[in-house]
């Protein structure tokens, strides 16, 4: 049954608040579970990268910092496809949901190729921006490997977009759970070396995480073949040459998204390479505490693209006011369950550091910025389930532009002041970190608030026909 068929009769009325999160967390869970799960593996990555050394630990981190830059972009633009495919379910239109599909997989090769670009030309970069003289060397090695993971991890992206777009989104947390059981021996094994391979160190985490990368494609793809759920939608009954009208409108709709994800990535991304200015100890702490932050994001993260998914299965039946109330109760699930994280990083931080590393330097740098890393935890939970509930809109270009006053002229600008010219060293980047998340939550629910408003005035003014 196609998602929307089950969500027909939605109710905005209060007594529905307790049903519909639970349809929400129904839809969002195993997307959490997914996304815990694909940062489960650079939590162990993290981990055996800092068994290693300082040097190994900072060159994974400044490695990973400038695959996400990318990366984020690459996932952003995907992010096009389970609004679109979520309206088109929601207006019973499946039959153009396999079309529409098809030509975001060939957006994926193009998106592949400018990762696989980024990747192996990383070292000037890395220079330029005055990164350790010892980290260098590694971590371009570290992104030489990894770049040969981009054309599955694309695809994969594309394919698990298409699958939420349509309210199926256990195989997500299948997926997810496979590839982060799969990383530990692989990681074993590339890291340490044996059955004819030589130890790789840091550089081995890279090898790793590809091969990872190309078994959750052939799964996510052997999945989509065999499961009945995806017949409707014959995605895969016929081949299509690249069709530019439809490409152009994933772009239109991507392209915002993208930048936006990018831009506010590139935040955590810049914050890497300049505290990578500061030495290997900064740096491998910094590394430490976003992870941990990182694992916690992942729960306003998945929500998001369930909320995503309802706002545009509204949208698609021509109900406004159901979108509406979609994106205001998934914002405050979200800022109820930040809690939890918030909790753990302040009672537990030295436990939770001891995690990653038994350096006491490293520890020393990571546990002041865990305290920073919980204060951020309301507003980013925010932000990002207003973004989701905008691109349910698909409402992203105004976005787009708040995320870089939000991210770059606040947050860049506050975290470089205090860093280099107060002196704070790594707290000052993540102070800046706090100031940008805040004010883009800030900017994202007033836009989403009057978005939401206007398009039910619009329905209003046409009689209120529901389709």
């Amino acid at each position: 049954m196609p998602f929307a068929a089950a969500t027909q009769n939605t109710s905005i009325a209060p007594r529905r608040l307790i049903p519909e999160a639970k349809r929400t967390l129904m839809l969002g869970l195993p997307i959490i579970a997914g996304n815990l799960a694909g940062l489960g593996m650079s939590f162990v990555d993290t981990i055996m990268a800092g068994r290693l050394g300082a040097t190994a630990l900072g060159a994974v981190s400044i490695g990973s910092a400038v695959w996400s830059a990318v990366f984020l972009f690459v996932m952003g633009t995907s992010m096009a496809v389970p609004p679109a495919v979520a309206q088109l379910d929601g207006a019973n239109e499946q039959h153009k949901v396999g079309a529409m599909t098809r030509q975001a997989l060939w957006l994926s090769l193009a998106l592949a190729s400018l990762l696989f670009v980024v990747c192996r030309s990383a070292h000037p970069l890395l220079v330029r921006v005055g990164v350790d003289a010892n980290i260098i060397p590694l971590a371009s090695e570290y992104l030489l490997a990894l770049s040969w993971g981009a054309p599955a991890i694309c695809a994969f992206i594309m394919l698990r977009f298409f699958s939420e777009g349509t309210g199926h989104t256990r195989p997500v947390m299948y997926v997810g759970a496979i590839g982060a059981l799969a990383n530990i021996p692989l990681n074993l094994w590339f890291i340490h070396g044996g059955l004819g391979l030589p130890a790789m160190g840091a550089v081995g985490v890279g090898w790793a995480s590809a091969a990872v990368y190309w078994l959750q494609f052939l799964i996510w793809l052997s999945w989509i073949i065999r499961h009945q759920h995806y017949r409707p939608f014959q995605l895969l009954q016929r081949f299509d040459w690249p069709h530019w009208h439809t490409l152009k409108e994933l772009l239109k709709t991507g392209l915002p998204i993208g930048g936006m994800i990018a831009v506010e990535g590139s935040l955590f991304v810049a914050a890497a390479l300049l505290i990578g200015r500061l030495g290997e100890i900064p740096v491998a702490g910094h590394q430490v505490a976003i992870n941990f932050a990182s694992l916690i994001f992942m729960i306003p993260l998945g929500l998001g693209n369930a909320i995503s998914v309802r706002v545009g299965n509204a949208i698609g039946r021509n109900d406004p006011e159901g979108a509406r109330y979609q994106g205001f109760l998934g914002m405050g699930m979200v800022s109820i369950l930040q809690s939890v994280g918030i909790t753990l990083m302040f009672v537990f931080p030295a436990p939770i550091i001891a995690l990653y590393t038994n350096d006491p330097e490293v520890a020393s740098v990571a546990i002041p910025l865990l305290f920073l890393a919980a204060i951020f935890q309301w507003p980013d939970g925010l932000q990002v389930t207003a973004a989701s509930a905008l691109r349910g809109l698909k409402d992203t270009r105004i976005p787009m532009i708040y995320t870089v006053v939000a991210y770059w002229l606040v947050g860049m600008t506050t975290g470089y002041t205090l860093t280099f010219t107060y002196e704070w060293g790594a707290r000052g980047m993540w102070v800046g970190m706090i100031a940008g998340l805040s004010a883009a939550a800030l900017l994202l629910v007033g836009r989403f608030t009057r978005s939401s408003a206007r398009m039910i005035r619009e329905h209003q003014a046409l009689g209120g026909t529901q389709g």
